[in-house]
Order: C-alpha cells, then structure tokens, then sequence
C-alpha cells in the first residue's frame, strides 16, 4: 500500500519559536524515520506528509494515499488531536487509530472520565476547576490530584499535583490555569501501583498486549509519572513487565483496560494508564489512543520489546488493523464525490 505518514515534528516547531513546553508531545526525527523504515520493511511505500496544513496542501495536490499512518497530535486546541482525522475522513482515506470524535473526547480527560463511568468502569472521583471560585464546591477527601485537563506526555504534572490542603489546591490550581489557560482536573489520589497497559486491536478484537507497573527510582519526581519522569525515564523510572497469570491485580488492571478501550471506542493500538486504591483495586485514569511511538523511549513500543514483539511486528499489528478500513473509506469516498459539488 501506499502509506502517507502525518505528524508533528519538534524541531520544527521549536525552529519556528514555539518553547519546549508546547511541543512536548510531538515527535523526533527518529520516530518518523523508524516508521518509514518499517512500513517499507513491511513492502509499504511510505509517503511524508508532515502536520495537518501540510495534509491539506497535499490533499489538493497529489494526496491519494491507500491508508494514512496519523501520529499528529496537532498544535492547539483540545480537539487538536482530532484535526487529521476529521480533514482524512472528508477526503474519504482510511487511517490509522482512532476517529475525530474518540481523539476530541479522550483529551478532555473528564469527559473521558465521565464516559468510562456511565460504561461502569472503575475511576476516582474528580471536579473540573474552570476558575478558582469552583474550588468552593469541591467536596473531595484530600489527598487530591491535579492536572491539566487537556494535556499529554506528563505536562503540568509534578511532584505538587498531589496535595494535602486547600491551601496548597488553590496554589497549585492558580499556577495551572494561569500557565496552560484551561482548567483544572481534580481527582482523589489513589496511593498505589500504577500500571500501563497496552492494547492492540478494535472493539471486541481488542486485547491486552500487556502490561508494565512504572516503579519510580529515588531521584524521580514523587508521587506521579510527570513530565520530567517521561522525558528523562531511561534514568529516573523502572518500566517492569507484570502478567495477569501470576498476578491477580495485573488481570484487574487489564480488564478495567480493555473495558474502558472498548467503551470509548478507540482502534488499532494505545495505551491505558491505571492506578490502584489503597486496597489494591486497579482505577482508570486515562487512555492514550495516539500513543508515543518511538522505538526505545515510547511506553508502547518499550512494552512490546519487553514481550518479544519488535517495533517492525508492532507497526503491522497497527496497519493490518487499520487496512480493514481501507475499502469502506474508498467506498465512502466513492459515493461523497460522484456529483461534484
């Protein structure tokens, strides 16, 4: 197949003056080029495209790809996840991962919370602070958590999300939306294991690929999987392999996973990240449906090595899964453009 590849470059970002806070999420020279050398490993031919206007522009030009592998996260807004797919759904082009709304609604970490609720799977309680006089009406037994409600890779979290007192909320809650400009998760703390779990696969194809608890070393960031604990994880954090057969709270956590994968209606691969109460019960806490991909610093593709499945196995899982999409879309796309408009 022809595979176009869209994404957010860093370096590019960075060159044309964004700050390193704002492109924490996008990717590396080298994820791109690990891709492009599996896909043609796989007898694809890859096809740069790069960001979403980059897309557009190629759409009106030459853009007639067979499947689009989509690991743009875009630059602004909560539904900046959302912008390839909605653009490849308008042009009838299958693509890799979820659709425009399960990427809107899973960056919105509490309606992502409210949905998998409803679906009854276990997460903390939690309040959104659009403004500092929402704190009054929390009603929330400390120790709480807080975070950007719209943020991934770890960004806004330290070792201060977790606090104690009101006080300290309000400081941390101030500091937040003043900086990232949109509102506050707040949920309670749950003080045990935290998993991750990988998932490969589409509604009820969808399965566990395994999972790892994320030990931090001494010299991390307390109390939480942060942004600087991600970007420096090769020496502040332990990644170990657990299985459900030898450990029942790893089973939990891999139904909760697969359940919430389900209930949102993510495809083809991501990660869930969970965390245990005080009695060891396993919690969502939130889905990454447009997991980080780069071979060796990536959870997903760290977890896979640690299974045996090299990042070349990973990236076909993830193609063969989204090729089932690729005769509806050019069916779809038949029927959208047979009069023109």
């Amino acid at each position: 197949m022809r595979i176009g590849l869209t994404y957010d470059l860093r370096q590019e970002y960075l060159t044309a003056g964004f700050s390193e806070d704002e492109t924490a999420e996008f990717d590396r020279e080298s994820t791109v080029e690990a891709i492009e050398q599996a896909l043609t490993q796989l007898g694809h031919q890859p096809d740069r495209i790069g960001h979403a206007r980059q897309l557009v522009s190629r759409l009106e030009r030459d853009g007639d790809w067979d499947l689009v592998f989509n690991i743009a996260e875009g630059l602004s807004g909560i539904a900046r996840e959302a912008q390839v797919p909605a653009i490849l759904d308008l042009y009838g082009i299958a693509y890799t991962f979820s659709d425009p709304l399960v990427m809107a609604l899973s960056l919105h970490k509490a309606m992502t919370k409210t949905v998998v609720a409803a679906s009854g799977v276990p997460t903390p309680p939690f309040a959104v602070i659009a403004h500092l006089p929402d704190l009054d009406r929390i009603d929330l037994p400390f120790p709480l958590f807080a975070k950007p409600l719209a943020e991934g890779t770890g960004k806004g979290i330290s070792a201060v999300s977790k606090v104690e007192d009101s006080a300290t909320l309000k400081t941390v809650c101030a500091e937040l939306l003043a900086r990232y400009q949109q509102p506050v998760l707040v949920e309670t703390f749950l003080p045990g294991r935290e998993f991750t779990t990988g998932i490969l696969g589409t509604g009820s194809s969808a399965r566990a690929l395994g999972t790892m608890e994320v030990l931090l070393r001494k010299d991390a960031e307390a109390h939480a999987y942060s942004y600087v604990n991600k970007e420096h994880c090769e020496q502040l954090v332990d990644y170990q392999l657990v299985r459900p057969e030898s450990d029942q709270r790893v089973a939990e956590a891999e139904a909760v996973a697969i359940a919430a994968w389900r209930a949102l209606g993510c495809r083809d691969a991501g990660r869930v990240d969970l965390r245990c109460d005080a009695s060891g019960r396993p919690s969502f806490i939130e889905v990454n449906p447009l997991a980080g991909l780069h071979p060796e610093h990536s959870d997903l593709p760290i977890l896979a090595s640690k299974i045996g499945m090299s990042f070349q196995e990973l990236i076909k899982h993830i193609v063969d899964s989204a090729a089932l999409r690729v005769e509806d879309a050019r069916r779809s796309k038949a029927r959208r453009f047979r009069k023109p408009l």
